[in-house]
């Protein structure tokens, strides 16, 4: 059997691209958290990703399935982990204790990061400013310091830009059979 499958991949970069920068224009301090940054989280962060993933095992492609499970797991987790306590479910998460989630959450995407050394520039980058973002974020908590969280959040937007960047790059790419949208070497 020769099916042509398609590529997931975009479908999972828009969901965690689009949630990323939503997130973190709230980090960078533009507004609170709503039931819109939860919901894309839920639905396009989470679901999406989670779709993404098992399209890429269908597609042999490891590293697919691995980064956008977990990834989508990650928003799905993220959001509980904010909706429990509103629903009088669980006690509120500590700083210190999201301080130590967001660190494995790092150290993962450091991992993930070593793993994207043969994929194009922009994916590199992505993974490369995820792990930054992690990283700061976790800071923040650890220290209880708002700089660190305001610029945690505009790195995250970039980060999440990035996303959307390579999503649009693979689709049009792919679309116009031709390079319309760079996303450097292999």
């Amino acid at each position: 059997m020769n099916e042509k499958l398609a590529n997931p991949a975009p479908l999972g970069l828009m969901g965690f691209g689009m949630t990323t920068i939503l997130l973190n224009i709230h980090n960078a301090g533009f507004y609170p958290i709503s039931a819109m940054i939860l919901a894309m989280g839920l639905c396009y962060g989470g679901v999406a990703q989670i779709i993404a993933g098992i399209m890429e095992f269908r597609r042999g492609n490891t590293f697919g399935v691995t980064a956008f499970l977990s990834y989508g797991l990650f928003w799905l987790s993220l959001v509980v982990l904010l909706v429990l306590p509103k629903m009088g479910l669980a006690d509120a998460t500590p700083e210190g204790y999201m301080a130590w989630y967001l660190l494995l959450w790092g150290v993962f995407t450091l991992f993930m990061l070593l793993g994207t050394v043969h994929y194009p520039r922009v994916k590199q980058f992505v993974f490369a400013s995820l792990t930054v973002l992690f990283f700061l974020l976790a800071a923040r908590d650890f220290t209880g310091s708002a700089v660190i969280g305001m610029i945690a959040g505009f790195e995250g937007i970039v980060c999440g830009a990035s996303a959307i960047y390579l999503a649009m790059a693979t689709v049009l790419n792919e679309q116009h059979g031709r390079t319309v949208l760079p996303i450097g070497a292999r």
